[in-house]
């Protein structure tokens, strides 16, 4: 009988790590070279994992909403169905990483976009006695700050021997020291007596709970433990805690970067889109778009499609290293996408080389695939220019924040009915407001301008999508 393991893959670009969204399978189930075993997410985008090779799924190393490092062990199998494996022999945390590395070196990439790193992932031997711990799930108190006191929390105190070094990973040990605490007091709840970040938080979260007139540092670990149940009672029931994580943590960082990098200008106009609205409904019965989604959105995008051909110049992107501008011979149309996961941008390649019916099946699927959580980390990389349809929500206009790269960002705001001066008369038309921020670096005033009246001068008379063509 042999034990094999089945770490978190190498996924490149840069990112070293992935939380398990959900398993498929359960210890005694049988696996197959190729079966998706788990979703995870990554700081991109969730994908599913195959297994590659097949077996009876022994152990779960870790529960679902853990975040895993790349190269650690997430799922041992046994090779023979019909063997019985103790529990011990699960995937000895103690082993080198080097006795996998005869496998890892023949697999083939398993994420989407992604190869299999060559490296090594080595880590400390554990103490033989945190192996069992892997054999279960991960514990469940590192799900939130007011959970980590709880009871069988203090007996795990001991498995830090005074004068030694705590297992903590560099990301851990920054963010402890940035926040002032002692790794050595900190009740550690990661696999094999790691310190996770969520233990940090919990112990920061304890060092600055409501204090009994004892303002003293933290003495034992015994002792910052005690005020913990004031927290629960008081604090905690009026405020929630979410670990900003995955697509949303990136995407926090990608804002902040666009926002104080490229110089933002927002220029607003309000258009009568009646006539696009009309053609909607025409397009909806052509017998030859029979089966396509057709909505505004679609000739939005076919608009600004339109505009980038008169005004090529706004489609570019800024080289920092070699202080060029890049201009764009392709549009790489990026669609805002809000998901459970939060707000991602997966753009349509070439947009600018499909035909209507073509744009439409390439929006319609890249919706759906958002939605299910499915978008490749490929499919928001590259894009030149974005749509944010923030109408769907009810609002008329807002200003948005560029995506990080790219040189334009167009806000399309709610079509209402509206009184309109219409042919010298006062009528109710269908009114939108539009909103472009741009790159200031990139398009100057005048630019800028000219492809937003563009825009709107397509919506307000749609058969320019022939005649500007």
């Amino acid at each position: 009988m042999t034990i094999r393991e089945f770490k978190m893959p190498d996924v490149g670009e840069g990112l070293t790590e992935a939380e398990i969204l959900k398993w498929y399978v359960q210890p005694g189930d049988t696996v197959t070279d190729g079966q998706v075993v788990c979703e995870v997410e990554t700081a991109k985008a969730a994908v599913e994992l195959p297994i590659p090779f097949d077996g009876v799924v022994h152990a779960l190393l870790f529960e679902e909403g853990t975040t895993v490092d790349v190269g650690q062990v997430i799922i041992s199998v046994r090779t023979e169905a019909g063997a019985e494996a103790p529990v011990q022999e699960a995937a000895p945390a103690a082993a080198p990483a080097a006795e996998e590395e005869p496998a890892a070196a023949a697999r083939q990439p398993v994420l989407v976009g992604y190869g299999v790193s060559t490296a090594s992932t080595k880590r400390r031997p554990r103490k033989a006695a945190a192996a069992p711990a892997q054999n279960g799930s991960a514990p469940a108190a590192a799900a939130a700050p007011a959970a980590a006191p709880a009871a069988p929390a203090p007996a795990a105190v001991p498995a830090q021997p005074a004068g030694e070094r705590p297992l903590a990973k560099p990301p851990v040990r920054k963010l402890a020291k940035d926040l002032g605490i002692d790794l050595a007091a900190v009740v550690p709840t990661g696999d094999g007596g790691v310190v996770t970040r969520e233990d940090v938080h919990a112990a920061a979260a304890a060092a600055v709970a409501p204090q009994a007139e004892a303002p003293a540092p933290v003495a034992a670990p015994a002792a910052a433990a005690a005020p913990a149940p004031a927290v629960q009672a008081g604090d905690s029931a009026r405020e929630t805690r979410i670990p900003v994580k995955g697509v949303r943590k990136v995407t926090a960082q990608a804002m902040v970067g666009s926002a104080f990098t490229a110089p933002h200008v927002t220029e607003f106009i309000t258009l009568d889109v009646t006539r696009t609205m009309k053609l909607v409904q025409e397009l909806k019965a052509d017998p030859d778009l029979a089966g396509l989604r057709i909505n505004p959105l679609l000739l939005i995008a076919k608009a600004v499609l339109v505009a980038i051909r008169r005004n090529p110049e706004v489609n570019a992107s800024w080289d920092e290293a070699a202080q060029e501008i890049v201009l764009k011979h392709y549009v790489n149309l990026g669609i805002a996408a809000a998901t459970p996961r939060g707000l991602i941008v997966p753009n349509i390649k070439d947009a600018h080389a499909k035909t209507l019916g073509e744009l439409s099946t390439a929006l319609s699927d890249l919706v759906a695939t958002a939605r299910d959580g499915k978008t490749s980390p490929a499919d928001m990389q590259n894009g030149t220019l974005t749509i944010t349809n923030v109408g769907v929500f009810g609002v008329d206009t807002g200003t948005p924040i560029l995506n990080p790269g790219e040189s334009a960002i167009l806000a399309v705001g709610a079509i209402k009915l509206q009184p309109w001066v219409h042919k010298g008369k006062v009528k109710p038309r269908q009114v939108t407001t539009l909103a472009l921020s741009f790159d200031h670096r990139l398009i100057d005033g005048e630019l800028g301008s000219r492809f937003l009246a563009d825009i709107a001068a397509v919506l307000e008379h749609p058969r320019r999508l022939v005649t500007w063509s």
